[in-house]
């Protein structure tokens, strides 16, 4: 009779509301056109811990993590693109990807990167750099994330620019401004921390709330008193970017959208080329914000952050 070995891993799982589980879970089975990912680093993004306190979107159990790098069998270093397409339909082939009518998610609708280990495809992974740092590496995906939302609002040179959020996005959306040249940049953030940090990295004012008038600005946090202080800061004409989902309430004044002829655009994931793109720009970022915990603190780290207990503006855990 055959002797079959059971091989095991350290998970993170999402195994009910507001509640993940640090478990010994089976090591994937890698399938045809598929590569298994030993990670390096995997960041908890703000989307997760609003999925996991209010679960539908995301379906216990599931282990997340769509934020994430690591190495191949061969020893080569990669980052994955958790964004899955069908790649044969129209938007597919307009290098729409991420707007994909059959679109997937790793983390999401597959196991993610919150696990020693991953299978996905062969086609989402893209080699690193050399000498790039694990730190850098995983936060290529959210670095892709805001330099679509600053594409989205075809940012131009000498824009004044209002960040809504200093979290992980709004602080990167301030790092991208200035690298594309805005005029002037100005973040907002309840956590007097984060609006330090969005000093420290290049905002010339942050502070509770924005101040001034703006011709585009990004709201990274998507609550409905946050979507209508983004559009009554444009000027007329201007645009503002929707990239935050704590809410699906809209809360902003249609009449004023309409009189004043501003503009309000959703932004969401990026293209194949800006996530290749990102993997340049992580060198050119300030990420001494960004803290790492083992993989084995990952449940009180994910759940201390879920119930505000803990400050870290971006945390990757590291098996």
């Amino acid at each position: 009779m055959p002797c079959y070995i059971r091989r095991v891993m350290k998970a993170l799982v999402f195994t009910a509301p507001s509640v993940v589980e640090l478990q010994d879970i089976d090591e994937p089975s890698v399938r045809s056109g598929e590569t298994l990912v030993a990670v390096a680093a995997a960041g908890i993004c703000g989307s997760e811990l609003h999925g996991v306190r209010t679960p539908g979107f995301r379906t216990p159990p599931l282990v997340m993590g769509h934020e994430f790098a690591g190495t191949l069998p061969d020893g080569r270093r990669v980052v994955v693109n958790p964004i899955l397409s069908c790649g044969v339909c129209d938007l597919c082939g307009r290098g729409q990807r991420q707007l994909c009518r059959e679109r997937a998610l790793i983390g999401v609708h597959r196991p993610g990167g919150f696990a020693e280990r991953v299978a996905v495809p062969a086609s989402a992974v893209h080699q690193l750099p050399d000498g790039m740092t694990w730190t850098a590496a995983g936060l290529i995906e959210p670095i892709a994330y805001a330099l679509h939302s600053w594409n989205v609002a075809d940012g131009p040179d000498g824009a004044r620019v209002g960040v809504i959020g200093c979290g992980t996005i709004g602080l990167l959306c301030v790092q991208l401004a200035r690298l594309r040249g805005a005029a002037s940049v100005v973040a907002a953030d309840v956590s007097p921390r984060r609006a330090a940090i969005a000093a420290r990295l290049g905002a010339d004012a942050a502070g509770p709330a924005l101040t001034g008038e703006f011709d585009v600005v990004f709201d990274a946090v998507g609550l409905p008193a946050t979507r209508a202080d983004a559009l009554a800061r444009l000027r007329p004409g201007g645009i503002a970017v929707a990239l935050g989902l704590a809410s699906a309430d809209p809360g902003f004044d249609a009449a004023d959208l309409v009189r004043a002829e501003k503009r309000l655009l959703g932004s969401f994931g990026y293209t194949a080329a800006e996530f290749a793109a990102a993997t340049d720009i992580a060198a050119e970022c300030d990420l001494s914000w960004v803290d790492t915990f083992p993989l084995a603190d990952g449940a009180r780290v994910f759940t201390e952050l879920m119930n505000g207990g803990m400050e870290p503006v971006k945390a990757l855990l590291t098996p």
